[in-house]
């Protein structure tokens, strides 16, 4: 069903723009109203379903298939993009029955045994392993991982007053590494989607860009809380004493699955990868990769299978559909035309390098608030509604402002939140201006490098 064709008087329009920006504020005082996001959202949605039917705009009707037959679609079933919902479900179904296998606690270990002990290095080792894990898993996930090994490994090395330095920089690094590829973080699946951006191409303009600014913020981090290397031949030797005693086989409880999550995860890489390329499964999408793989996965454990459907967030996963719901109304309101002028305004014509920038900067900073995923849905309805190339770099600026956001405030993103909980489970204080102060030189440093890369490189 298309949009409303006819003319929506502005005093509505108005309306529900403040129902809008008050969905907008509710989501960042979540914590403060002590409610899920899920349940702030699905107010609103129904809310937003019943005014926009009292008011006489949502479209309903059968849906019209060729060849003449009809379809009951139930709006707010149409109004949710189900390729993301797969995607997302079947993503997190396949990582938790991975994490069973004991690989990403494997690797993490033997990193930390390769580092012998020495402080530095194992920042640079864990600070890739960060990068690399948000790519790969997803940005909270990562951080509990890396987070929760770097306590212990700094605890056992008796470096624990590093232990602030380390976990902090972890957090901003789960922001950068949600960039690498198109499944990383949400925004990404959400931008990538509309956009057409294939895995390959989003993997390619993108990674270059992480590669520079992992190697900056772990730099800079070095730097700014004095984490240096072993000094002499006596810290060197106490260190590799005391690190011997990590074991990566710990969480290893059968070989053979061990073996096959390895292969699965790069074969699931590959097919996500590949996707718009396959003969068949082209036609069938990354959400039916995504779930192909999940059920493959659970196999190996199909007597508790419902052990891992709960494990899903499905607080995220009724919001996001609570979320679709709402831009739908949104856009039979009129709301995403109006937001959309000023999104015209703010790029000028031609898509000029001051609107690309602007664009970047205010996504970061709105992010830095409040949840990125409504920024990044809105904007990708209005981007696409406005015809805007696959190829643009306003794409691309969207993309980066709602993943870097996350770095300016504490609340700015899950994984940045999860660092700040474990900083203070372990008797670090560490207060909400306190993370905006030693995380700015950080932020401030990666947007700009993100707005210069947008501009110049894609």
């Amino acid at each position: 069903m298309e949009p409303n064709p006819h003319h929506v008087p502005l005093g509505i329009t108005l309306l529900f723009t403040a129902l809008l920006t008050a969905m907008i504020i509710a989501l960042a005082l979540e914590e403060k109203l002590h409610a899920r996001k899920s349940v702030i959202v699905g107010v609103f949605a129904i809310g937003c379903l019943l005014l926009g039917s009292a008011l006489g705009l949502m479209p309903f009707g059968d849906i019209i298939l060729p060849g003449g037959h009809q379809l009951h679609m139930p709006i707010y079933i149409e109004a949710v993009d189900w390729e993301v919902i797969a995607i997302i479900v079947g993503s997190s179904l396949f990582v938790d029955v991975t994490l069973r296998s004991g690989l990403f606690s494997w690797v993490a270990i033997k990193l930390t045994k390769a580092s012998a002990g020495d402080p530095l290095k194992l920042l640079w080792y864990y600070g890739v392993m960060t990068v690399m894990f948000s790519a790969a898993l997803n940005n909270v996930t990562a951080m509990i991982i890396v987070g929760s090994l770097s306590v212990v490994s700094l605890e056992r090395l008796e470096r624990h007053h590093l232990l602030l330095g380390f976990l902090l920089i972890e957090g901003l690094l789960t922001n950068i590494g949600g960039l690498l590829t198109l499944i990383s973080s949400v925004p990404n699946i959400i931008v990538g989607n509309a956009a057409s951006i294939g895995f390959v191409e989003f993997f390619l303009k993108s990674s270059p860009y992480v590669l520079v600014a992992t190697v900056f913020t772990l730099w800079l981090g070095a730097r700014l809380f004095g984490i240096h290397g072993l000094r002499d031949e006596a810290e060197r030797t106490k260190a590799t004493t005391l690190v011997a005693g990590f074991d990566e086989n710990d969480g290893i409880h059968s070989r053979g699955f061990f073996r096959f999550a390895a292969f699965a995860l790069v074969a699931f890489i590959l097919a996500i990868a590949t996707t718009s390329i396959t003969p068949v499964v082209r036609d069938l999408g990354m959400g039916f990769v995504a779930m192909g793989f999940a059920v493959m996965m659970l196999i190996r454990y199909k007597s508790e299978a419902d052990q891992f459907f709960k494990a899903v967030d499905w607080d995220l996963i009724l919001f996001f559909m609570s979320l679709f719901v709402v831009i739908n109304v949104m856009e039979h309101a009129e709301v995403l035309t109006l937001i959309g002028s000023g999104v015209r305004w703010l790029i000028g014509a031609g898509q000029s390098v001051g609107g690309v920038a602007s664009l970047l900067l205010s996504s970061a900073l709105f992010s830095s608030v409040t949840d990125n995923i409504p920024l990044a849905a809105m904007l990708a309805k209005i981007l696409a509604a406005q015809q805007i190339p696959g190829e643009s770099s306003l794409w691309w600026a969207v993309v980066f402002g709602a993943n870097l956001g996350g770095n300016i405030t504490p609340i700015g993103s899950a994984s940045t939140l999860v660092a700040v909980t474990l900083i203070h489970k372990h008797g670090l204080s560490l207060s909400f201006g306190g993370f905006v102060r030693k995380a700015a030189p950080y932020a401030l440093a990666q947007i700009a490098l993100a707005v210069g890369y947008v501009l110049v490189v894609l």
